[in-house]
């Protein structure tokens, strides 16, 4: 009867642990179908839609945001070509008047009226500025010819 006893008891436990581990992997399981219930088939549909809708949008946005910058600059263009319009008419009245034509013609050009003597007054540094002209006639004609060409296409007078 101890044999049977001790055959009985390691089945017993045997069938015991049987069941502790069958209750665990029951457990786990139970846990895992409860994470998955979390995320049913209408949230899924939801996500998706909401994702669509997303990467619907996004090139319009783009766009949308692009063109208001693009206002914001002709906007800004459009200000400074009024300013300027105001500014041309101002010249433009300005002009109409003979002492400021004659003011400007004196300045510009160096021209006098009759019986005035006109002087240019060279600056301070005017002897020390590089001639490139002198020893000209030491050069060809044809030298000098596309000199003066040179200095004619030349903007920084």
């Amino acid at each position: 009867m101890a044999a049977n006893r001790d055959r009985f008891s390691t089945a017993t436990k045997i069938r015991i642990l049987g069941e502790q581990t069958a209750a665990r992997v029951y457990r786990s399981q139970t846990r895992r179908q409860a994470r998955r219930s979390r995320l049913t088939g209408r949230a899924a549909f939801l996500v998706l839609v909401v994702c669509s809708l997303i990467v619907a949008l996004a090139y319009p946005m783009r766009q949308y945001v692009s063109q208001r910058g693009e206002i914001a600059e002709q906007e800004q263009l459009a200000r400074e070509a009024a300013k300027r319009v105001e500014e041309l008419r101002d010249e433009r009245a300005r002009l109409q008047d003979d002492a400021y034509v004659q003011r400007l013609a004196r300045e510009h050009l160096h021209y006098v009226m009759p019986g005035e003597t006109g002087y240019i007054m060279a600056g301070p540094r005017a002897a020390e500025e590089h001639r490139p002209d002198q020893g000209a006639g030491d050069r060809p004609w044809y030298s000098n010819l596309m000199d003066g060409v040179d200095k004619a296409d030349r903007t920084d007078r």
